[in-house]
């Protein structure tokens, strides 16, 4: 007698599935079919699966706005400009912008041992970069490390005060 290759199985939705188990070996296809009654079916899986992806977009989109929001604070509040770029990345680089300079100013000035005229200096540099393609780059970079790449900062990430430049 050969070993059944269709099982079927109640899923842990309660829901009942023939499952053709013909891809496993014979010895194999209980152990499987147990394993299979012990998780949802394919259709509850994939709702399920659907549900938290909406949920978690819903998170993302109200983190970034989180995020935006205190950026664009902070941004009035230091008096940095406006940066330039795409439309696409001018958040980005406003959200990035913020989360460098506040780790930086933790890493030197709160842990460091920079004073607050120290710091004063590297805020007019970083108000000259204003290219939020430049700030998106450096988001992933050491907090300590502004110094050095503002000082390596191009031309063309450099804002320019005249307009028809």
């Amino acid at each position: 007698m050969t070993v059944r290759l269709n099982w079927p199985v109640e899923h842990a939705c309660g829901h009942t599935v023939v499952h053709d188990l013909s891809d496993r070996a014979a010895d194999r296809r209980a152990g499987f079919a147990r394993w299979l009654a012990e998780r949802d079916c394919s259709d509850c899986w994939k709702a399920a699966r659907d549900t938290d992806s909406e949920s978690k977009e819903q998170w993302l989109a109200a983190k970034r706005a989180e995020e935006q929001q205190a950026a664009a604070q902070w941004a009035d509040r230091f008096d940095m400009p406006p940066l330039e770029g795409p439309v696409r990345a001018l958040d980005w680089g406003e959200r990035s912008r913020h989360q460098l300079m506040t780790a930086a100013h933790t890493a030197l000035v709160i842990e460091g041992t920079w004073d607050e005229a120290d710091w004063a200096a590297l805020e007019e540099k970083a108000r000259t970069v204003t290219r939020a393609g430049w700030w998106i780059d450096q988001r992933d970079t050491d907090r300590a490390d502004l110094v050095e790449l503002l000082d390596a900062a191009t031309e063309q990430d450099l804002g320019t005060e005249n307009p028809f430049r």
